[in-house]
């Protein structure tokens, strides 16, 4: 298994896992896995009393062999779930930092 197909496994059984935990029953939690250009997404959908509910969860994608965490909407780690999962730090990006604020943190710059 190459580092890509590794890394969309990875990012799939964490999203997978995490999905499994949503107890409402009028949201619906959408798995939304695009393998093809690496777009990974955890996203709520329905109806809640008189409100419609939309909104994206979980957002990861792959780009240049790295793992970007375009967003977090949940209070879990996610870079601590994938280094757990075997990721090194230097191939995860926190995306929704801007670029000057990511050599702050212990991952990847870009």
């Amino acid at each position: 298994m190459d580092k890509l197909e590794k890394y969309s496994f990875i990012i799939q059984n964490i999203l997978q896992e995490y999905a499994q935990f949503s107890q409402d029953k009028d949201v619906e939690t959408e798995l939304i896995f695009d393998p093809i250009r690496h777009h990974y997404q955890i996203v709520n959908v329905g109806w809640k009393n008189d409100n419609w509910i939309y909104g994206c969860i979980l957002h990861l994608d792959i780009k240049n062999n790295k793992i970007w965490i375009q967003h977090n909407g949940t209070e879990i780690e996610i870079g601590e779930e994938l280094v757990k999962n075997g990721v090194p730090k230097s191939d995860i990006v926190i995306g929704f930092h801007p670029p000057f604020k990511r050599q702050f943190t212990e991952y990847s710059v870009n």
